[in-house]
């Protein structure tokens, strides 16, 4: 296997697990909350709450996910200010 493509299968891997955590997150507090809201016959209120539950545990993965695999950040932003279109002159005011 070629290094270039065992990188882009590591990445295609990354990426599948963010969106699979995010889904499983946030479909698993909505079906929690729907399942204990038919059991105690408060109908809204704890499917409203896992709900958003799931989602800030969803975004909370993304960002742990996001700051263990890619901490070499700097190389980023240095790489993004130094692009061409980044150092254009501010446009004269009409």
């Amino acid at each position: 296997m070629e290094k270039g493509s065992k990188k882009q299968y590591t990445q295609m891997a990354y990426a599948s697990s963010i969106g699979i955590g995010m889904v499983l997150a946030v479909f698993g507090g909505l079906f929690a909350g729907h399942w204990l809201d038919n059991k105690l016959g408060t109908t809204p209120f704890f499917t409203f709450i896992l709900l958003l539950m799931g989602v800030v545990a969803g975004f909370r993965s993304l960002y742990r996910l996001i700051k263990t695999y890619f901490k070499d950040e700097q190389n980023v932003i240095r790489s993004i200010k130094s692009e061409p279109h980044r150092k254009r002159p501010v446009p004269a005011k009409a």
